[in-house]
């Protein structure tokens, strides 16, 4: 073969290895607006990991991209299927044990699952919110995220480059 066809089958090759990977492992993100701080901010962008989600699941507190109306939103995951969430003065309460946030960046209102319909969360749907909770658009407005929905999990932010770093 020549060098040139070799070059094009190299070439071939690695377009093909990097949409798969986009498609099925990693794929990057940008934040939009001010509902994550302090843990991310307006036009961070991140990498979403796909396959941890597929093989792992979700755990509480995993930050997660969302498909909501033809966009991607960036949120916290809070209450599990089959968990009932509410926050009295200012607290977290799953299944009614309290839960402490370090990550929040301002206080929250009484909420529980009757306000939005449920008893308890489906078992293909979880409750998710924003890190910065007076500036959110979250489960508390547009309802339970359906797992269908989720495209994974954030693990690491990339930009700006002064504060690459994983993210818990």
């Amino acid at each position: 073969m020549n060098k040139k066809v070799i070059n094009i089958i190299e070439y071939a090759v690695i377009i093909v290895a990097v949409i798969l990977i986009r498609t099925f492992i990693i794929t990057p993100a940008r934040v939009d607006g001010a509902s994550m701080e302090p843990t991310l901010y307006n036009n961070n962008y991140v990498l979403v990991n796909k396959l941890d989600y597929t093989l792992n699941g979700l755990n509480r507190f995993d930050i997660i991209v969302i498909k909501y109306n033809n966009r991607k939103i960036v949120k916290r995951v809070i209450g599990l299927p089959f968990e009932y969430v509410s926050y009295k003065n200012n607290k977290l309460y799953i299944n009614k044990k309290e839960y402490k946030e370090s990550f929040k960046k301002s206080d929250i209102s009484d909420f529980n699952l009757e306000s939005i319909g449920y008893l308890k969360i489906p078992g293909d749907k979880y409750f998710v919110i924003g890190d910065n909770r007076e500036n959110s658009l979250d489960s508390r407005s547009i309802g339970l995220i359906s797992k269908e929905d989720i495209i994974g999990k954030v693990g690491i932010r990339i930009y700006p480059l002064n504060k690459i770093s994983t993210i818990k």
